[in-house]
């Protein structure tokens, strides 16, 4: 299951509980990033070990358009957490929608 841009600016402003992720490289999250944990995506599956404690968690997955996430959010599924969301767009669905 996907989450957009919308729902997920609403979520963090409510402060709900949920595992942020961001799979981007570093230098992409130094350019712009909405927080959460980096861990860029050539650094899975060895790296899933990192959130091994958190597997029943939400984990909401970001990159810059959706299609690396997209990818991780696979590898955390074939990994056993239930309750991976890719964000729809990516940081470019972001910036359209509220700028920085």
């Amino acid at each position: 299951m996907d989450i957009d841009v919308k729902e997920l600016k609403a979520k963090m402003d409510r402060g709900d509980s949920f595992v942020l992720l961001d799979v981007r490289e570093p230098y992409e999250n130094a350019e712009f990033n909405i927080g959460g944990l980096l861990i860029p995506m050539g650094e899975f599956p060895a790296a899933a070990e990192q959130l091994e404690d958190r597997k029943a968690e939400e984990v909401v997955v970001y990159c810059r358009s959706g299609k690396r996430s997209a990818t991780v959010q696979y590898m955390l599924q074939q990994a056993g957490f239930s309750k991976v969301r890719n964000l729809e767009g990516g940081m470019l669905a972001w910036l359209e929608t509220f700028g920085q």
